[in-house]
């Protein structure tokens, strides 16, 4: 039996707190009880250190159960970062940094580690075994799909790469979805079922900790109902011929049950989550269909999902986080390599930047926020802040290494940034990075301010998801699990349809175009502004995701960048220039906008640039709106609002120390609203406030050959004057 415990980076500290005492606390307690049941645990980096630094009592007993025999400790990626997508430095780095942790705190090395979200490719068996592993855990699902049945799925497999065996243990999905889910007697039926007389026969559970106590009704059901109790008195009265064991053990013990390659795969869910949309809806109905014809039992391990990495196709915000993850790893290798051969001192003084930089990389290699399926996810705003707030902490330190005290450093770069074989324009300085997307309206795609640390365009596009359509069906409207009828069985939260407010299907709302900010709108003049916020509004222009021709203006004092596309508004010719200026070792970037008609018919529209910015917090007294000389009647970021004749405007977040402030030199008029998905987490369907959209706009009526005007004045400030 093996638990994974975690949290990942970002997550609040109450929820790590919650985890504690509902789940890992309450387990430990009860299995120090029944000293004869032996368990595997793997605890992510992460979550020990939290641990560690609040409650280092329970440090203590992992350590004093891992030396009676009790628990064997399983290792990993310290971060808890999906292997395949990482660098093999940065494999080998994470692995063995837990490694060490385990070492120090509980005077035990271990021998084999938690593969993140059973996220497998058939290269990875070199770097986990050079890294010191000797063996993984992976779903049974796995074993499957390289060929083998349910029957041959008794023991543990053999496999390599170039020759570096390591061990495989296939989990018995059937034990996943019984514990805890159903009664306790059901396990032991399983087990007796494929017990034989010779004892060889090894059945393996392992999976998420928070099952045990986080995941709805289970702290309930498992603790209070005494599920988890009941189990281990059965295990206990069962020892006879139920033997719990550590894979450590088993390795030594039993013969291994032959070789197997496994293709690159995951748990079924994770494989169906990383389908596009309409194959997601296909994908369900496909496996409804062979379960209504009792097919899927003999022919389902034939119907597989998607691939993990196209999740960075699904969702274009989760491939610029890990591409500018990747950008930084490279960035980091290179420079410890130029490091090493400087004077001792100064490379000793580089070297110890270049460590915590190291560890500022690892921490945002954090997979939670790079996929979605019943989680949150890259849904969770929180969580990606965190990854971009620990990117940006190492990319400062990088800048420090690079150019030292150097204030004004300027860096422009043209390169395919996200891999889709099309360039980006990158404009990075000491105190900022700003990245577009030349191919897609010039969109601004990044507005990181390394200060605070935050990356203010860390925005999400509202997209339509498979499960929405669940919320459509049933529009749920309770946040209390499904308890089956008998009341000693629980739900599984992939069964469970829950919402934690009252009619959100009424805010599922899907975008036309990925969001960014600088975004080119035409409109109608009689455009509404609710349907403006609801994306249902005619799009007059063909700026929007259409690519625009670059050039580099800058000068030895300031940076200017044009960008430029001869298009048509309302199929009148309109050539549109903007060019972004902004001087090396400041926060202020100018905006200049030239609109020329190029036709001979009049073009008459609502013009404005669509800015996505984001300060976390939509219902925060401590974050809000501002309009100079106006009174807003609700200033929140999560409020919608239509303000007529604004020359300044800005956002303001307290709890960062952040001013974002816009000063147009024609007063506009502006439109704002927040940016909201519905997503799921552990608690159910629920909106999540990503960003906040800033529209100002004005209204045009332009001549053939007529020229129009406008300059913007952002402005970043750690000092709050509104």
């Amino acid at each position: 039996m093996g638990l994974h415990n975690h949290q990942p980076v970002g997550n609040f500290d109450f929820v790590f707190d919650e985890a504690y005492q509902k789940a890992y606390k309450p387990f430990l307690d009860l299995l120090d009880k029944f000293p004869s049941i032996k368990i595997n645990m793997h605890f992510t980096g992460i979550l020990l250190d939290w641990i560690d630094r609040t409650y280092p009592e329970f440090i203590l007993r992992l350590r004093a159960m891992a030396e009676s025999g009790q628990i064997e400790i399983i290792g990993g990626g310290f971060y808890e970062p999906i292997l395949s997508v990482i660098p093999d430095h940065d494999k080998l780095g994470q692995i063995k940094k837990l490694t060490s942790f385990c070492e120090e705190k509980f005077g035990v090395k271990p021998l084999g580690m938690w593969m993140a979200e059973r996220i497998w490719e058939p290269h990875l068996p070199k770097p986990i075994h050079q890294a010191g592993m000797r063996y993984v855990v992976l779903d049974d699902t796995h074993f499957k799909y390289a060929g083998l049945e349910e029957e041959d799925l008794t023991g543990y497999f053999v496999t390599e790469e170039e020759g570096l065996k390591l061990n495989v243990f296939p989990i018995s999905k059937t034990l996943r979805y019984t514990i805890p889910f159903r009664d306790p007697e059901i396990t032991i039926d399983y087990l007796r079922d494929m017990a034989t007389e010779d004892g060889e026969r090894i059945a393996v559970f392992a999976d998420d900790g928070e099952k045990f106590g986080i995941w709805p009704g289970t702290y309930k059901h498992v603790y209070e109902n005494a599920w988890l109790e009941k189990f281990f008195k059965l295990l206990e009265k069962n020892k006879h011929w139920i033997k719990t064991m550590h894979f450590s053990e088993a390795q030594d013990n039993v013969k291994p049950a032959g070789s197997v390659y496994i293709p690159a795969s995951s748990y079924s869910e994770m494989q169906h989550w990383a389908l596009p949309v309409k194959n997601y809806l296909s994908y369900e109905r496909f496996e409804n269909i062979l379960k209504k014809k009792n097919l899927f039992e003999e022919y389902g391990i034939f119907v597989r999902g998607g691939f993990w990495r196209n999740f960075s196709v699904k969702y274009p915000e989760a491939n610029r986080m890990h591409k500018k993850m990747l950008r930084l790893s490279n960035r980091l290798q290179m420079l410890k390599a130029v490091v090493t051969s400087e004077d001792q001192s100064v490379a000793e003084e580089k070297a110890r930047l270049l460590e915590k930089a190291q560890d500022h990389l690892w921490a945002s290699q954090c997979n939670c926020p790079y996929w979605h399926g019943v989680f949150g996810g890259i849904y969770l705003n929180n969580i990606r802040y965190a990854m971009y707030r620990e990117m940006l902490l190492c990319e400062q330190l990088l800048g420090t290494v690079e150019h030292g005290d150097n204030e004004k450093w300027l860096l422009i770069e043209k390169m395919d940034y996200d891999a889709d074989g099309r360039e980006e324009l990158l404009i990075e300085t000491k105190q900022l990075d700003l990245y577009f997307n030349l191919e897609n309206g010039a969109g601004l795609f990044e507005l990181s301010f390394k200060d605070v640390p935050i990356n203010l365009g860390d925005t999400m596009t509202r997209r339509e998801e498979g499960y929405h359509k669940k919320l459509t069906e049933v529009h749920a409207d309770s946040a209390v699990p499904k308890v089956k009828k008998n009341g000693n069985e629980v739900a599984s939260i992939h069964d469970l349809v829950l919402a934690k407010e009252k009619n959100l299907h009424e805010f599922l709302l899907y975008d036309s175009f990925t969001r960014q900010s600088f975004l080119d709108h035409f409109i109608p003049l009689d455009t509404a502004f609710d349907n403006f916020y609801k994306g249902h509004f005619i799009e007059l222009g063909d700026f929007i995701e259409r690519p625009f021709n670059g050039k580099n203006n800058s000068d030895e004092n300031e940076m200017r960048y044009v960008f430029s596309r001869e298009g048509h508004v309302d199929q009148i010719k309109l050539l549109l220039h903007k060019t972004f200026s902004l001087i090396p070792g400041t926060l202020q970037i100018r905006i200049s906008y030239e609109l020329r008609n190029i036709d001979d018919k009049i073009i008459e529209a609502l013009f404005g640039p669509e800015l996505n910015l984001t300060l976390l917090a939509g219902k925060a007294d401590d974050r809000y709106y501002y309009v100079k000389g106006q009174t807003l009647a609700d200033r929140q970021l999560a409020s919608r609002g239509v303000n007529a004749n604004v020359s300044e405007l800005g956002m303001v977040d307290h709890w960062l120390g952040v001013d974002v402030n816009l000063k147009l030199e024609q007063p506009a008029a502006f439109w704002r609203y927040p940016v909201e998905t519905i997503s799921l987490s552990e608690e159910g369907f629920e909106r999540v406030y990503q960003q906040s959209c800033l529209f100002p706009h004005w209204k045009i009526s332009l001549k053939p050959n007529e020229v129009w005007r406008v300059n913007i004045l952002l402005t970043l400030s750690r000092k709050i004057e509104h």
